[in-house]
């Protein structure tokens, strides 16, 4: 049989298509089926460990100082690294953060329950900030590349809509799963089934991110030069233009707002299911309607974005789950079957309006780091990636925390695991729905009011960087005849 013949493009590379954003897809899947279980550490250390609920809450935020060096660090040293590699720099540190995530990820979970107060301590520090350390090495690039993939806004919404899909499914699995393995019939966690399955998603993970790396085509080779000579790399210099970029921020914000919902209910939804609606094994299946609005916005993301934009997509759509997360204070959600039903619709509706938006996000943040190299000369796609991954995780890491916290203030106590009293489920019935209200409004500001690439402004940017492209290409070619 004939090989089928590679169609190229205008500059010699194969045409961006599906696959491209297929093997983007299978990067975040790499990324989400490490991440996933960090939903779980806080009821692992807690329920199964037995550590205090407030010194967990501590070290949590203590080991994000390490995520404050970690990522802005590990983003600079990228931008800086001018080193030749056989494929790419970004491909590169992919592959040894997806070596380093199958070990980092099992650490964090080694079900040693006796073990003495300080050995619990080193243990949980020393696994999460190695796991912290690969998982940055690793997402840090990735999240880079889709600036370097295509230069194009349709191609980068494909690409953007399709990590979306990668990084449900990367959380579907453990979220559907896990909470029928993990919990034993009196909806107690059981620590050892907890450290196999890490194990066994890191190494899925790691599949995962081959995958990807293989089938990854660099379109976008040199950041463009607005300039005649171009300045020398200054991570300072790089700080102050994020903080002047305003769509980073304004991404990095709603990011911020939509990951101290997800992740920060994570915990007392655990609880909610444990000891209000007492059966915290389909917690999985009910938490997968919280995942079918990306997957029905997805098919539909590359055209709306081209009628409506991006921004104004994600903006109404952050309404939509603010609404929904009000109903969801409002409406009696009783510990039964009816109740039950209304806090699935809340969460769908809810989920709707979310998934508009982070089946753009990633796109977002590309057109983002074009705005720096726009109005500053500079794409610095690490720094400008790394600092907005670094508040995605300190909302990740300090919403559990704050949560447990306010858990404990509530009644929440670790040592009756799964069966807390019913005051304190009817108490974690409305922290869910408060936290996911403060989430929802923090977009909206993000989106709505922050973020200033709309659909006019970013075809102007884009039309300009590619009138520079050109310019660059031709005295390029210009120089070498």
């Amino acid at each position: 049989m004939k090989k089928k013949q590679v169609q190229l493009d205008e500059k010699g590379f194969r045409k961006f298509s599906i696959r491209d954003s297929i093997a983007y897809a299978a990067g975040d899947f790499g990324c989400n089926m490490s991440f996933a279980l960090k939903g779980t550490m806080a009821i692992f250390w807690t329920q199964f460990m037995q550590m205090d609920s407030i010194l967990y809450a501590a070290l949590l935020v203590i080991v994000q100082v390490w995520d404050a060096i970690n990522d802005p660090l590990i983003g600079t040293i990228i931008d800086a690294d001018r080193r030749q590699y056989k494929r790419n720099k970004f491909l590169t540190y992919i592959f040894v953060g997806s070596v380093g995530l199958i070990v980092g990820g099992a650490l964090c979970f080694i079900p040693w329950r006796n073990a003495p107060n300080i050995a619990k301590i080193l243990i949980f520090v020393f696994g999460y900030v190695l796991w912290d350390a690969f998982y940055t090495i690793a997402n840090v690039p990735y999240g880079s590349l889709l600036s370097l993939i295509s230069s194009d806004p349709a191609d980068r919404a494909s690409l953007s809509a399709w990590r979306s899909v990668g990084a449900m499914a990367g959380n579907i699995l453990p979220m559907v799963l896990l909470p029928a393995i993990i919990y034993d019939n009196n909806n107690n966690i059981v620590g050892v089934r907890v450290f196999i399955a890490a194990l066994l998603m890191g190494v899925l993970g790691f599949i995962a991110f081959q995958f990807m790396i293989k089938n990854t085509v660099i379109r976008v080779q040199e950041p463009v030069k607005l300039h005649e000579k171009q300045p020398k790399f200054n991570v300072f210099k790089a700080l102050a233009n994020f903080i002047r970029n305003r769509p980073a921020v304004g991404a990095t914000v709603a990011a911020m707002g939509m990951f101290l919902g997800v992740q920060g209910a994570t915990t007392a939804v655990t609880v909610l299911f444990q000891s209000y609606f007492q059966n915290v094994k389909i917690l999985g299946i009910v938490q997968l309607f919280a995942l079918l609005p990306i997957f029905l916005f997805t098919p539909l993301a590359r055209k709306m974005v081209v009628k409506y934009g991006k921004k104004e997509l994600a903006t109404v759509g952050s309404l939509c789950s603010l609404v929904s997360c009000i109903l969801m204070i409002i409406l009696p959600i009783t510990p039964d079957l009816k109740g039950l039903i209304i806090y699935i619709v809340c969460l769908f509706i809810s989920s709707l309006g979310l998934g508009v938006y982070s089946t753009v996000s990633w796109a977002m943040m590309g057109d983002a780091i074009d705005y720096n190299e726009w109005k500053h000369g500079a794409r610095e796609e690490g720094v400008t990636y790394s600092l907005h991954s670094f508040f995605r995780k300190l909302a990740q890491g300090v919403g559990p925390a704050v949560a447990l916290v306010i858990m404990v203030a509530l009644g929440y106590v670790e040592a009756n695991e799964g069966n807390q009293t019913f005051d304190v489920a009817l108490r974690m019935r409305y922290l869910v729905a408060a936290l996911y209200t403060f989430s929802a409004l923090l977009m909206y500001i993000g989106l709505g009011l922050i973020y200033n690439l709309d659909k006019k402004k970013l075809a102007q940017m884009n039309e300009e960087l590619e009138a520079v492209r050109v310019a660059a290409e031709a005295e390029e070619k210009e120089a070498v005849n």
